[in-house]
């Protein structure tokens, strides 16, 4: 068995959720937020036979997309502020995925 771990965008987590569990998968999730943006996001939790990983790691990857969002950072040098373009992914998914050795429920 794997433990994949998935942070995606709060915007397509309902889209992820019915992938999984219209491909018969399920998921535990929690909203959270961080990043340089501090954005919104889900961290879903699905533990998967090993067989069907990639099946699990393609529907991730068909739900979510990286952005690429552009701002402006403010620069301060002794004599003036200036503000200097900067650029960012957003959206698109993280996974982690590792060994699951024992599983219990009480």
């Amino acid at each position: 068995m794997k433990m994949v771990m998935a942070i995606v965008p709060s915007n397509t987590a309902e889209q992820v959720l019915d992938a999984l569990v219209n491909a018969g998968h399920t998921a535990t999730y929690a909203e959270t937020r961080g990043g340089m943006l501090r954005q919104s996001q889900y961290s879903l939790f699905i533990a998967v036979k090993k067989d069907r990983l990639e099946e699990v790691l393609k529907i991730i990857e068909g739900s979510c997309r990286t952005q690429v969002q552009m701002g402006r950072r403010l620069e301060k040098e002794k004599s003036s502020q200036q503000r200097t373009p900067v650029t960012t992914d957003v959206g698109g998914a993280i996974t982690f995925v590792w060994d699951i050795d024992r599983i219990e429920t009480f």
